[in-house]
């Protein structure tokens, strides 16, 4: 079974989440585009949803599923993303697509957490896959300096600003072995909007898929 069919029977499953007449949060990625094509079968159930990027919103109005404005909905019940990578404690590195900063308050807005993602995704210790760094233009080289010192190879995402007007420095060769750690450390780097991993706040519920089953972590 290719990755692309585990990445649609997680978010198939995810689809027993949802709750009738409610606003759901929806991250960004194309394991979340799978749940996006699923979630417009039943759309007749839910009030909207509450998008983390253009691309998301686009495709969201594209199945004729009302997009609503965080600051109007309050409290979401429901939050769905997927992960670049993501632990057995079930933090995750996110923002391979450069959605970062609003799938971080999306996700703090809700109540249930739901990752899905292909097995593929599950790993060991995260770092493997580049962190991403929303950075403050001005800011780019003190941060990216800081983030030296503390071993990272930052390199700058090129030709590429985040719907937030900002830049993103993708850092290699780190291996996270305490993620709220070092989410709390890179945070406080004066410049930095917010950082790619979501370990203060995890997942969770993930729904991992596979050749044979979708797993279910909690």
């Amino acid at each position: 079974m290719s990755n692309d069919e585990m990445k649609k029977r997680a978010a198939a499953a995810a689809l027993d989440y949802v709750e009738d007449d409610t606003i759901i949060g929806i991250g960004t990625g194309s394991t979340v585009n799978y749940f996006i094509d699923a979630l417009a079968r039943i759309k007749h159930r839910i009030e909207g949803a509450v998008s983390s990027s253009e691309a998301t919103t686009q495709r969201l109005k594209a199945c004729k599923i009302p997009v609503l404005d965080l600051n109007a909905a309050g409290p979401l019940p429901l939050y769905v993303d997927g992960a670049d990578e993501v632990n057995c404690h079930l933090h995750m590195i996110k923002g391979g697509g450069g959605a970062l900063t609003r799938e971080k308050i999306v996700a703090a807005a809700s109540d249930l957490f739901v990752c899905i993602a292909d097995c593929s995704k599950q790993v060991d210790v995260l770092g493997t896959f580049p962190l991403p760094v929303e950075v403050i233009p001005m800011a780019r080289s003190y941060v990216g300096r800081e983030l030296l010192k503390r071993g990272g190879q930052p390199v700058l995402r090129e030709n590429f600003s985040t719907d937030n007007g900002h830049l993103i420095l993708d850092v290699y060769n780190l291996a996270i072995v305490d993620p709220p750690k070092l989410e709390t450390e890179l945070n406080n780097i004066a410049g930095v909007v917010t950082v790619g991993l979501f370990a203060l706040r995890p997942a969770d519920v993930l729904l991992l898929g596979t050749a044979d089953e979708v797993r279910v972590l909690k």
